[in-house]
């Protein structure tokens, strides 16, 4: 009989303990496992006046969650790309004095249409619209 009771008794300290232990370990998980947040769909970006962007200059932009490459060509035109690599998902830039996009990582070179001209990036540029509309300029995702 003694020996029933003590295994009661384990079984409700036991018990007790690992409900002590789940409010208090619960809240501080909860608290350290950060929210999903949804991805915006960002569909157009306003990227700043036309006059802000100089010929032959670059300026990478947050399109959402994208980092998105714009540049102003020597002829004034625009043109915008994914500022990731296709290769290891490195940052580009555009460089000015060869008037190409360059990754940096590991060498990779795109030409000003996006296209993977040297080094080891697999396939181009993901393309984006950059458009001029009333002296703005607005990035928009290329339609499939």
């Amino acid at each position: 009989m003694a020996e029933s009771r003590r295994k009661f008794l384990n079984i409700l300290i036991g018990g007790g303990i690992v409900g002590w232990l789940a409010s208090v370990l619960y809240p501080v998980v909860s608290f350290l496992k950060p929210p999903a947040l949804p991805e915006a769909n960002v569909s157009a970006l306003k990227v700043g006046p036309v006059a802000d962007f100089a010929a032959g200059s670059s300026r990478i932009v947050k399109f959402g969650r994208t980092p998105v490459l714009l540049v102003r060509l020597d002829s004034g035109d625009f043109r915008a790309f994914a500022a990731t690599c296709t290769h290891l998902d490195c940052t580009v830039q555009y460089r000015t004095d060869k008037k190409d996009i360059w990754c940096a990582c590991h060498n990779g070179i795109y030409d000003l249409m996006g296209r993977n001209v040297s080094g080891p990036p697999p396939r181009p540029l993901e393309q984006f619209v950059a458009t001029e509309i009333e002296g703005e300029i607005v990035v928009s995702r290329l339609e499939a």
